[in-house]
Protein backbone atom coordinates (compact mmCIF):
# COMPACT_ATOMS: atom_id res chain seq x y z
CA UNK A 1 0.00 0.00 0.00
CA UNK A 2 0.82 3.55 -0.89
CA UNK A 3 0.31 7.18 0.62
CA UNK A 4 2.00 10.21 0.24
CA UNK A 5 1.93 13.56 1.57
CA UNK A 6 -0.09 16.06 0.09
CA UNK A 7 2.25 17.93 -1.66
CA UNK A 8 3.15 14.89 -3.52
CA UNK A 9 6.15 15.33 -2.61
CA UNK A 10 6.79 12.35 -0.01
CA UNK A 11 5.97 9.20 -1.03
CA UNK A 12 5.87 5.75 0.82
CA UNK A 13 5.68 2.25 -0.15
CA UNK A 14 4.81 -0.07 2.64
CA UNK A 15 3.74 -3.85 3.89
CA UNK A 16 0.87 -4.11 5.28
CA UNK A 17 2.16 -3.81 8.98
CA UNK A 18 3.39 -0.85 7.87
CA UNK A 19 7.34 -1.13 7.02
CA UNK A 20 8.61 0.74 4.32
CA UNK A 21 9.28 -0.99 1.05
CA UNK A 22 9.72 2.00 -1.26
CA UNK A 23 10.51 6.14 -0.31
CA UNK A 24 10.88 8.76 -2.36
CA UNK A 25 11.58 12.34 -1.20
CA UNK A 26 11.48 14.97 -2.83
CA UNK A 27 14.94 16.97 -2.60
CA UNK A 28 12.90 20.42 -1.12
CA UNK A 29 11.97 18.38 1.44
CA UNK A 30 15.39 17.36 2.07
CA UNK A 31 15.88 20.83 3.64
CA UNK A 32 13.45 20.60 6.21
CA UNK A 33 14.05 19.55 10.17
CA UNK A 34 14.98 16.28 10.35
CA UNK A 35 12.47 15.83 13.33
CA UNK A 36 10.16 16.88 11.81
CA UNK A 37 10.75 14.73 8.59
CA UNK A 38 10.77 11.81 10.23
CA UNK A 39 7.48 12.37 11.92
CA UNK A 40 6.31 12.90 8.63
CA UNK A 41 8.03 9.53 7.06
CA UNK A 42 5.73 7.65 10.40
CA UNK A 43 2.53 8.94 9.39
CA UNK A 44 2.64 8.28 6.14
CA UNK A 45 3.95 4.70 7.07
CA UNK A 46 0.79 4.62 9.20
CA UNK A 47 -1.07 5.91 7.27
CA UNK A 48 -0.56 3.19 4.72
CA UNK A 49 -0.54 0.56 6.65
CA UNK A 50 -4.13 1.10 8.38
CA UNK A 51 -5.31 1.78 4.42
CA UNK A 52 -3.77 -1.66 3.90
CA UNK A 53 -5.40 -3.15 6.80
CA UNK A 54 -9.09 -1.99 5.78
CA UNK A 55 -8.26 -3.80 2.05
CA UNK A 56 -7.04 -7.05 3.89
CA UNK A 57 -10.53 -6.74 5.59
CA UNK A 58 -12.87 -6.05 2.98
CA UNK A 59 -11.02 -9.04 1.22
CA UNK A 60 -11.59 -11.42 4.38
CA UNK A 61 -15.49 -10.08 4.58
CA UNK A 62 -15.93 -10.52 0.83
CA UNK A 63 -14.44 -14.33 1.47
CA UNK A 64 -17.34 -15.10 4.28
CA UNK A 65 -15.20 -14.14 7.17
CA UNK A 66 -17.63 -13.53 10.57
CA UNK A 67 -17.54 -9.89 12.18
CA UNK A 68 -15.84 -11.74 15.50
CA UNK A 69 -12.99 -13.22 13.63
CA UNK A 70 -12.38 -9.68 11.87
CA UNK A 71 -12.12 -8.08 15.32
CA UNK A 72 -9.84 -10.55 16.77
CA UNK A 73 -7.57 -10.08 14.60
CA UNK A 74 -7.50 -6.59 14.80
CA UNK A 75 -7.86 -5.14 11.35
CA UNK A 76 -9.29 -1.38 11.07
CA UNK A 77 -12.67 -0.69 9.82
CA UNK A 78 -13.56 2.14 7.41
CA UNK A 79 -14.95 4.48 10.56
CA UNK A 80 -11.86 3.86 12.11
CA UNK A 81 -9.53 4.65 9.08
CA UNK A 82 -11.52 7.57 7.99
CA UNK A 83 -11.64 8.51 12.04
CA UNK A 84 -7.79 8.52 12.33
CA UNK A 85 -7.04 10.35 8.67
CA UNK A 86 -9.30 13.17 10.11
CA UNK A 87 -7.28 12.97 13.48
CA UNK A 88 -3.78 13.46 11.15
CA UNK A 89 -5.19 16.09 9.10
CA UNK A 90 -6.35 18.72 12.38
CA UNK A 91 -3.09 17.56 14.29
CA UNK A 92 -0.54 17.64 11.43
CA UNK A 93 0.18 20.95 9.65
CA UNK A 94 -0.64 19.46 5.89
CA UNK A 95 -0.43 23.27 4.44
CA UNK A 96 2.95 24.34 3.20
CA UNK A 97 4.36 26.61 5.74
CA UNK A 98 5.42 30.49 4.77
CA UNK A 99 5.74 33.71 5.69
CA UNK A 100 3.05 34.75 3.57
CA UNK A 101 -0.29 35.68 4.23
CA UNK A 102 -3.43 36.65 2.36
CA UNK A 103 -3.57 40.24 2.64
Amino acid sequence: MTAANTTGSIRIRVTEQGIPLAVKVDSAELRRDPEQLAAELLRLCQRAANRAGLARRRQLEAAGVNAETLAAAGLPTEAEVARQEIVEEQYYDTEPQSWLRTV
